[in-house]
């Protein structure tokens, strides 16, 4: 789920940059929105499709728990600020789930299916 939701994230930051990618990024106050906006979704791509596959899936869990904590920093502090506590767990609650998969993931590792699993059984 983890892995999906971020390629997919990732695919639309370049299909729909005006509204999800740098056009997003430059409506919250982010610096340099067109770089970050490709940025971020290179490393979504990149890092959904290792978690996807389960290759190197603890190191590529680190970006995307950073690009959570800016996400929950940069869009969900002024709900907080504006309309109190519940309102913000309400409205983030599909970034509090993509952070809390991420950490189940860095802990855990890809499982026993995982090309980790299976390139460790093999010795590479």
């Amino acid at each position: 789920m983890v892995g999906g939701v971020f390629l997919s994230e990732g695919i639309q930051k370049f299909l729909f940059a005006d509204e999800l990618g740098a056009g997003r990024f430059q409506k919250i106050g982010l610096p340099n929105p067109e770089f970050f906006g490709s940025f971020v979704g290179t490393f979504e791509i990149i890092c959904g499709t290792l978690i996807l596959l389960g290759l190197f899936t603890r190191l590529a869990t680190i970006p995307l728990l950073i690009i959570m904590l800016v996400a929950l920093a940069t869009t969900k502090a002024e709900i907080f600020a504006e309309k109190g506590f519940w309102e913000m767990m309400h409205a983030s609650r599909t970034d509090w789930t993509m952070l809390l998969g991420n950490l189940f993931l860095l802990l855990n590792g890809g499982g026993k299916w995982s090309l980790d699993k299976i390139l460790l059984k093999n010795g590479a």
